[in-house]
């Protein structure tokens, strides 16, 4: 029985790919706006760039330097699931007081960042990837 009619499965690792690519690439951009202040943040988030020796200023090292190891595929199963974990921390400290429901409490990117995250900590970085690369 096809299971697949559209014949789409042919594409999952270059869809696997895409989605750490483009994740990463979002996700780098909370650290440059929370390290570089590019882009610029919303007011409501406070004046950036945030010091680094600071909570914010860990958070958008972790979110610059691990969404760069998750786009280049790199280490991605370790530095996926810190990032899960970083997702799940600010998720319950600075979204969940506001409300239990993501789509009012504004924490719905946490919550898809976290869960993007295991997937990558499980699935690994997939083709594209320096994990992946050939031993020859």
């Amino acid at each position: 029985m096809n299971t697949d009619p559209l014949k789409l499965a042919r594409f999952s690792g270059q869809a696997h790919a895409i989605l750490r690519i483009t994740a990463a690439l979002s996700y780098m951009s909370h650290g440059t706006m929370k390290l570089l202040g590019f882009p610029a943040a919303p007011a409501a988030m406070g004046p950036m760039p945030v010091p680094l020796f600071s909570f914010m200023g860990f958070a958008g090292a972790l979110e610059l330097l691990g969404g760069f190891l998750v786009l280049i595929g790199w280490f991605t199963r370790p530095v996926a699931f810190l990032l899960a974990g970083q997702m799940a921390i600010g998720y319950w400290m600075v979204h969940a007081p506001k409300g239990m429901i993501p789509a009012t409490n504004m924490g719905e990117a946490a919550y898809l960042y976290c869960f993007v995250f295991l997937f990558f900590a499980s699935a690994g970085a997939g083709p594209l990837s320096l994990d992946n690369r050939s031993a020859d």
